[in-house]
């Protein structure tokens, strides 16, 4: 009456009673039941009677022996419903855990014919009747205050965890984080997100028919109010951030075995899938009421017939299909047994005069190993493949199948384990005739031999009607159809990066393996964080743009923070090391025949396209987060040694060449001309802000002669002697008996003489030495001092760099 007075005549008032309480207080060990709560429910203020609705709907465990099992499966929907108004607190009870374990039923009966006093499901008989106290076992003669029919009754909380056998107690569920975790009666503990649905459609369904909720004579309404059942839950927190975002949320391994519906609410059941393919299919006499099973998302791109469309939920959720009269019947495998033959059943087949044939196939045509790939559930919906592989043997046979299902990581697991112990236990085949009276055995029914010669379960696969019924059956076991109980850890989600800009450099770098395009440059792309993969458009002016390449990776780049001087080239530089940051990434140290092979080589530079040495590193030392000190280092390689300064200064570009950063493609004709880029998240449009504009031209750098080595100059006669060794781009290491190959179309070298910044003479001279006459001498320099710079040149590229000596 408060809660009326501050909110008025339109709001609804209750209390949510738990299942065990609405209807009254049994005192334990006695004979007592009071309606405890009848003030409560029988107030003017309050409007219905809350229920908490968590009631157990089977009594199911494994296997087929147990009382229950006639229902086929605890997904059975009739089975499911007729627990509803039935069953376990409705027509009897466990007295103890052991009668529990012996299903040792007590029936639930009352001496004054009023047992629904007693039945915690019996919502039709506490809600229609009045309601009498009952002390020491004696009714009582005066009524309690609750009025039959007179309020409808709301489902404040329904539902049932996604669990194995979570219908044996819908108010059990696994939660690590709560003191009252428990599993349901029976339960492997394993996610079952069918026993959810089916558990719900059967509540639903049972309240949804007439003769079940009756219309009070009342109010103007059913005793349920269909419309207020409100399923436990629906987690206000966005799907899939939670569960998927751990850093913030601690509860996200709750999810997979919980009551929560967000990701679930969209899932299909597997009968519901198949009797639309057969549907659109025109395929209207077939039976799916067999079928359990959930269905999360499953594509079918091509226009094909109806079979191509169910043969892979054959292959994923393991279910047969046979005609029976004119009916297609789909039915899951589960290893249970529809026939018992024996050899009093078996007839004599007139062929090999025997009842049964056996035949085993060779064990080098069975699967060894199994690969199975589907679309992941619950994140990302990415591509992940499950395995399986024999333990007993090398495996050499290797099945792989790629089906368009939505499915957890467990499911695939599952599914790649069933197939490969049905391969190992399918090499079984056996042949047996039936008389014409056991016409009721048809293919797809699965029997269980029972002979003085062979005990097995076989699934029929076909029946020849030639007076006798000649059966060909394969072996199977049910435990294969049991899944296996792998916990199934909730979804990582990577974290969500915006469309934020991206790092580019761009580096026209010599041959680096001679297997590149000489003329092509690279692009190496980074960011922190990485927004993914990098959109690189191009163009000869700033319009007109076309897709050069999507860069799915990130490069590896840095920024050094100490000086790097000059050093030697040829032999092991050992200076004191050189301090990297990366912007991501790692580094590692590799051993000298690695180093020698290409590992651990890096580009520095300035951030222009053209200056870069290239570096190779054998040691690299962290010192703090993706910080390092590399050390051990082979400067100038691949001919870059032209390019080395006296020293490259703290802040130069770093990119490690590990082949992430890759040659985009160009035309030849485009080198030295300046060509426009856009680049940027790849999932945006070019004209968002994340993308960055600028401009380079080429010159083509893998076309670039290498510097000559080895220049000498001595002097005969007032005359100057001149001599170098060429390098070349193209198989230079390659130690042979002859000279290395040219690498060019023809042997020629520039020579420049200089003195005091000012070029004197400068020629071309096709041998690889050279003589400075002293008249050439006297007359173009006069004395010392005066520079000589020699370099190698190339038809298509020109002079590459120069190697000078100084006289004085």
């Amino acid at each position: 009456a408060d809660v009326r007075a501050i909110l008025g005549p339109d709001c609804k008032i209750s209390y949510a009673a738990d299942w065990t309480e609405y209807h009254g207080y049994q005192p334990a060990n006695t004979d007592d039941k009071y309606f405890h709560l009848d003030p409560l429910w029988a107030d003017p203020n309050v409007d219905f009677v809350g229920l908490d609705y968590f009631m157990p709907l089977a009594d199911w465990r494994g296997g087929d022996d147990h009382s229950d099992s006639a229902a086929g499966a605890i997904y059975d929907l009739d089975y499911l419903k007729a627990n509803v108004a039935g069953g376990e607190g409705f027509d009897w009870y466990y007295t103890t855990p052991e009668a529990r374990d012996a299903q040792r039923r007590t029936p639930i009966v009352d001496d004054n014919a009023e047992p629904w006093v007693w039945r915690e499901k019996d919502l039709r008989g506490w809600w229609a009747n009045r309601h009498h106290d009952r002390i020491d076992g004696v009714r009582q003669a005066m009524p309690t205050a609750w009025v039959p029919q007179s309020k409808p009754i709301w489902f404040t909380q329904m539902g049932c965890a996604a669990i194995d056998k979570g219908a044996n107690a819908g108010g059990r569920n696994r939660d690590p984080q709560s003191a009252q975790s428990r599993l349901p009666y029976f339960s492997t503990g394993d996610r079952d997100d069918a026993m959810q649905m089916q558990y719900l459609a059967a509540v639903h369904s049972h309240f949804g028919e007439a003769p079940n909720n009756p219309v009070s004579d009342i109010y103007a309404g059913q005793m349920v109010d269909t419309n207020r059942i409100h399923v436990w839950a629906w987690d206000a927190r966005p799907y899939p951030f939670w569960p998927g975002n751990r850093a913030l949320w601690s509860d996200t391994d709750d999810y997979t075995r919980g009551y929560w519906l967000n990701g679930r609410a969209t899932n299909q059941s597997l009968a519901s899938v198949v009797a639309e393919i057969c549907t659109r299919s025109g395929m209207l006499n077939y039976d799916v009421s067999a079928l359990s099973g959930v269905v999360r998302g499953y594509t079918v791109s091509d226009i094909s017939t109806g079979r191509a469309a169910l043969q892979p939920l054959m292959l994923a959720y393991g279910f047969d299909v046979t005609e029976r009269d004119g009916v297609l019947i789909f039915r899951n495998r589960d290893g249970s047994a529809d026939h018992q033959l024996t050899d009093q059943v078996l007839a004599l087949d007139p062929e090999t005069d025997q009842s049964l044939s056996l035949t085993r196939a060779a064990a080098a045509e069975i699967t060894g190993r199994v690969q199975f790939s589907h679309i992941h559930a619950d994140g990302d919906y990415d591509a992940i493949a499950s395995e399986a592989i024999n333990p007993d043997k090398a495996s050499f046979g290797v099945t792989r199948s790629d089906v368009p299902l939505v499915l957890t990581r467990n499911e695939g697991h599952n599914i790649a384990a069933r197939w490969l112990q049905e391969a190992r236990i399918g090499r079984d085949v056996v042949r047996f005739a039936l008389p014409p009276s056991r016409l009721n055995v048809g293919a797809g029914d699965v029997i269980a031999l029972n002979t003085a010669t062979h005990t097995a379960i076989y699934r029929i696969d076909r029946i020849e009607e030639a007076g006798l019924r000649l059966a060909e059956a394969t072996r199977i076991d049910a435990e294969v159809y049991r899944p296996q109980t792998v916990l199934d850890d909730g979804v990582v989600l990577r974290p969500f990066v915006g469309p934020i800009p991206a790092e580019m450099l761009f580096l026209d770098l010599p041959l680096l393996t001679g297997d590149e395009q000489p003329h092509a440059p690279y692009a190496a792309a980074s960011g922190r964080p990485w927004p993914g993969s990098i959109a690189l458009y191009g163009a000869p002016q700033d319009s007109d743009y076309t897709l050069q390449k999507i860069i799915p990776d990130a490069s590896t780049i840095g920024i050094t923070q100490t000086t790097l001087a000059r050093g030697p080239v040829g032999i092991w530089d050992r200076q004191a090391g050189l301090e990297v940051t990366l912007v991501n990434g790692a580094l590692a140290a590799t051993s000298v025949a690695a180093l020698l092979a290409g590992a651990n080589t890096l580009a520095i530079g300035d951030g222009s396209v053209n200056n870069w040495e290239i570096i190779q590193f054998q040691t690299a030392t962290p010192i703090y987060q993706r910080g390092f000190v590399l050390s051990g280092l082979l400067r100038g390689q691949a001919g870059s040694r032209g390019l080395m300064p006296d020293v490259w200064p703290a802040g130069s570009k770093v990119v490690i060449l590990d082949g992430t950063p890759e040659q985009i493609a160009l035309p030849t004709a485009s080198r030295g001309i300046a060509r426009h880029f856009r680049f940027g998240p790849a999932k945006q449009p070019m004209s968002d802000a994340s993308f960055r504009y600028v401009t380079h031209a080429f010159q083509g750098n893998g076309l670039r002669p290498y510097p000559v080595a080895h220049l000498r100059a001595t002097t005969t006669s007032g005359h100057l002697n001149l001599s170098w060794i060429r390098c070349s781009r193209i198989d230079g290491d390659i130690w042979a008996d002859d000279e290395i190959p040219l690498g060019e179309d023809r042997e020629v070298y520039r020579i420049r003489v200089s003195q005091s910044g000012i070029t004197r003479r400068e020629q071309t001279v096709e041998t690889s030495n050279w003589t400075y006459s002293a008249s050439d001498i006297a007359g173009e320099v006069g004395s010392l001092p005066y520079r000589i710079d020699v370099a190698q040149i190339s038809d298509r590229f020109g002079a590459g760099p120069f190697t000078g000596i100084a006289l004085a």
